[in-house]
This record gives structure tokens, C-alpha cells and sequence, in this order.
């Protein structure tokens, strides 16, 4: 049997009989989509782990991942696609043993590796995805990367993900995402359209709502500081903390808002918490996955365009950090 298409393409036999069930869910087309759809991701950690997974088991085209770093005692950290009594990993990147494991999930999807610093690749180089996934880099590799995919003639979405021990954050620009949601008995098609990073970032605080997560605040903070200071993603300690708390104050003073809206205790926990917490990763790995499966097919609104968690009190909350909403 094969299914064919709007377009005309059609599903395979194979990939109709392995992919049924999800065709039933989301339908042929979409289902279409996710197989001509292609994923770039770096760094693989605990999170990024957890997206590759769903992603490779919901089929999509292909997979390229990008993590020149040695396998070490911290790369076993919530990373579940590196075996920890696996011994032919010696010499290899992370990249390399992931890409290994992540075969395995799913034979039908081309899963490969790319040697290199990420934001040092051109945007030739990007135009070659649809999508592109980055955590464990900085303020300024954030940007950067942005900005190149924001360069290319074809649309490719950027989502960033973090996660620091409890809390974890996802960012997400789709640029100019149409979209098809159902209201009433008919199915209507929809436009959305997001800032940058850059731009995101840059949105005074004081013009935010006032429910908005301190998470969200407290987050901005420590990339500031890791910027500011040079260090690595996660390369603050608790020794950081009063150095942390003054950078806040300043923060606050120049936002002009209450330095209240980002708690020391909120700040001192994601300092002191810099590893991934698995079941955060998960979560966050869940929903990036099925965020990047959302804008693939086309169907369902996505998040626009924060997506924050906190385990502590165990919310999950969408944020809208935009200077305008532009949706239609």
C-alpha cells in the first residue's frame, strides 16, 4: 500500500506499515512532511538527547549532529544514548557514539556527524537544514547563529534549549510560520510571526507583564554574566554568587524595575545546579520535540516563543517575549 500525497509524493510501503499509528494521529501529509524534513543539532547533552530521540522515532528525514567534545564521566550526565560501560567510546566524540545509538531507534532516518565549531559553520552550510537546535552555547554563539539562518533565502527555524539542574528554557524563531488550526468545522490557516533572539532579549522588562516567570529574568542574568565575564556556558560556581547578585542589581536598576523580580534563591539554585537534572531533560525534551514535530506539519499553533519549566513547583509556562504581536 502507499499513500499518496497532496503534492503527489508518496509514503513508501515500509514507511506506511512502520509509521502507522502516528499517520492515524497527524495524517499522511504530515506525516510526508516529517520525511523530507532535516534537523541540525549541537551539543549533545542531556536534553538535546531526549529531542533526538522523539524526533528519530516520529521519522524524520535526517539527523546531523555536531559535538566535536571527548566522551567523558560528565558527558554519561543524563546523556542516556552514551552506554557508561561501553568501552569502544575511547577516542571518540560525542557525536560520533550518539550518532551510533540514535541508528539503532530508527533505521529509516539518515543520522550523520559534522566535525566542527557550530556557529564557525557559513550559511551555505545552514541552508542545507530546515531546522536548527543549539544548547551549551553562548550569548554571543546564540546571536550568531540566529542571525545566519535569519540570512538565508529559504526559512530555517532556530530553537535554543538550557537546562541548569530544576529549570530548563526553551527559545524558539519560526520567523514567518503559517500554520493550520481547526475552529469550529473548519480548519483555518493562520500566520505568526517572531522576533530574533536578539531582538526578544532586548525587550525592556519593564513592558513585560508583570505575571511574567522570574525564571525568565533570572535566566537573562546569568547569560549576561557568562557573557560579560567570558566564561563557558555553565562555567559560573557558587563562588560567583555575590559577583551574580551584583550584575542583578545593575540589571534591575538599568530595567528599571524591583530587584525582587529575579529572587537571590532562584539565582544561587541555577548557579549551583549547573548539570542537568534527567527528568527536566525529559521534559524539555519532549516538548522541544514535539514543538520542532508542530511546525514540521503544520498543524497546531506553536509556542511563541519562551517555553520555561521549573521543577520546583513543577509549571510549565509560555512566555511571549515580543515588542509586538504580529499574529494574524
Amino acid at each position: 500500500m502507499r499513500l499518496e500525497m497532496e503534492d503527489g509524493d508518496e509514503l513508501t510501503e515500509q514507511e506506511t506499515a512502520l509509521y502507522d499509528r502516528q499517520i492515524r494521529v497527524w495524517g499522511a501529509d504530515a506525516q510526508r512532511r516529517l520525511s523530507k524534513a532535516h534537523v541540525l543539532v549541537a551539543g549533545m547533552k542531556g536534553t538535546i538527547a531526549e529531542f533526538c530521540k522523539n524526533v528519530v522515532l516520529a521519522g524524520i528525514g535526517s539527523l546531523t549532529l555536531v559535538d566535536d567534545r571527548e566522551v567523558t564521566e560528565e558527558s554519561l550526565n543524563a546523556n542516556f544514548l552514551i552506554a557508561p560501560d561501553e568501552g569502544g567510546f575511547v577516542g571518540r566524540s560525542v557525536a560520533e557514539v550518539c550518532c551510533d545509538s540514535l541508528k539503532h531507534f530508527n533505521p529509516m532516518v539518515r543520522v550523520s556527524v559534522e566535525k566542527g565549531e557550530i556557529s564557525t559553520f557559513d550559511e551555505n552550510f545552514y541552508s542545507k537544514f530546515d531546522f536548527i537546535v543549539v544548547t551549551g552555547v553562548s550569548l554571543k554563539e546564540k546571536r550568531l547563529i540566529n542571525e545566519k539562518c535569519r540570512k538565508l533565502s529559504k526559512r530555517v527555524a532556530f530553537y535554543s534549549v538550557e537546562c541548569r539542574d530544576s529549570c530548563g528554557e526553551i527559545f524558539a524563531d519560526l520567523q514567518n510560520h503559517t500554520y493550520a488550526k481547526k475552529k469550529l468545522d473548519e480548519t483555518i490557516d493562520c500566520q505568526i510571526l517572531y522576533p530574533s533572539y536578539e531582538e526578544a532579549i532586548a525587550v525592556p522588562w519593564r513592558t513585560l507583564p508583570k505575571r511574567t516567570a522570574k525564571l525568565y529574568f533570572a535566566m537573562r542574568v546569568i547569560e549576561k554574566f557568562e557573557e560579560l565575564d567570558e566564561r563557558g556556558p555553565g562555567g559560573i560556581s557558587l563562588s560567583d554568587l555575590p559577583e551574580v547578585l551584583k550584575l542583578r542589581n545593575q540589571l534591575c536598576q538599568m530595567q528599571s524595575v524591583n530587584e525582587s523580580l529575579v529572587p537571590d534563591s532562584l539565582l544561587e539554585r541555577l548557579i549551583a545546579g549547573s548539570l542537568e537534572f534527567p527528568p527536566v531533560c525529559a521534559i524539555l525534551g519532549g516538548i522541544l520535540g514535539q514543538e520542532v514535530i508542530k511546525a514540521i506539519s503544520g498543524k497546531g499553533e506553536p509556542l511563541k516563543n519562551f517555553f520555561l519549566f521549573d521543577a520546583m513547583d513543577g509549571k510549565g509556562i509560555i512566555e511571549n517575549i515580543s515588542n509586538h504581536d504580529a499574529d494574524s
